[in-house]
């Protein structure tokens, strides 16, 4: 069972992971740091919003409208973290 949780541990870090890179990377592309013509940068931007988007809609839809803000990698970021704390509390449920 130890095995479960570090496999449960090592997917919420990289979902992590994948989130805060589509945020910077989107942060980039606004600001015109990067540009989506590259190859690479439009590779990786592609197959993030393809890995991020199912869950993104799923949180879209509870959160209201606002406009030109969304907050919904902040709200995923949240629950990971939640996720997180939940399964280290319950980590001996698992030994």
């Amino acid at each position: 069972m130890q095995s479960l949780f570090q496999i449960l541990m090592l997917l919420l870090d990289i979902l992590w992971f994948f989130i805060i890179a589509h945020v910077i990377m989107s942060w980039l592309i606004n600001f015109q740091v990067l540009n989506l013509r590259q190859q690479f940068v439009a590779q990786v931007w592609y197959g993030l919003n393809r890995l991020l988007e199912p869950i993104y809609s799923r949180v879209r839809r509870i959160l209201p409208p606002m406009s030109g803000i969304d907050l919904a990698p902040l709200v995923v970021l949240v629950a990971v973290y939640a996720l997180r704390i939940v399964l280290i509390n319950n980590a001996a449920a698992f030994y």
